[in-house]
């Protein structure tokens, strides 16, 4: 009988540790874990009028939560990037078990590593640094007419197109409008 309670001690201690990895490991990567939530997902995709001409980069691709949605609905092709490695396993599992994988691409890795030229659609619930050193980047690489919608962290020194304060997301047209005066917090047009 003790074998039995030695096994369900194992089972149990290795889910935790489970658990555990797959919400604080991000860290370790340079960012944490939180899923985007469903209402900011929708207004992401609506902010960024996303149809199937689309090519979105999903920045910290998590789970896959936009990922996915912007494949299955909105038929965009879509380049998911996340650097920690079991939400890639995750999201590879996703794209072989579901529908649209031809539209699914995704990278392991740093995604200030990456070229965004193709990007119509840049996707991000970053940081606030993250988003600070992304803004340059971006700047470089998107064309004209490329979106990029951000939920919770503006970027700093740039005025929204659009702010939805009750799901917290941004969007941003390139080139990008900068701030007159103080850099707001808040965003908001």
């Amino acid at each position: 009988m003790v074998p039995a309670i030695e096994l369900v001690l194992v089972v149990v201690l290795a889910g935790i540790a489970a658990v555990a990895y797959f919400v604080f490991a991000s860290f370790a990567y340079g960012a944490g874990y939180q899923p985007t939530p469903r209402r900011s997902v929708e207004t992401m995709m609506r902010f960024a009028e996303l149809g199937e001409r689309d090519t979105v980069y999903d920045l910290g691709a998590g789970t896959g939560a936009i990922v996915f949605r912007a494949a299955r609905v909105y038929r965009a092709r879509v380049v998911a990037v996340e650097v920690e490695p079991l939400r890639v396993l995750v999201l590879r599992a996703r794209r072989a078990l579901g529908p649209f994988a031809d539209r699914i691409t995704i990278r392991w890795g740093d995604f200030f590593r990456l070229n965004f030229s193709d990007a119509t659609v840049v996707t991000a619930f970053l940081w606030g640094g993250a988003m600070a050193r992304l803004g340059p980047k971006l700047e470089r690489e998107l064309r004209a007419g490329s979106r990029l919608v951000s939920h919770v962290h503006p970027v700093p020194g740039w005025s929204p197109e659009a702010y939805d304060a009750e799901s917290d997301v941004y969007l941003y047209r390139f080139p990008p409008r900068r701030n007159v005066g103080a850099q707001s917090s808040t965003g908001g047009s």
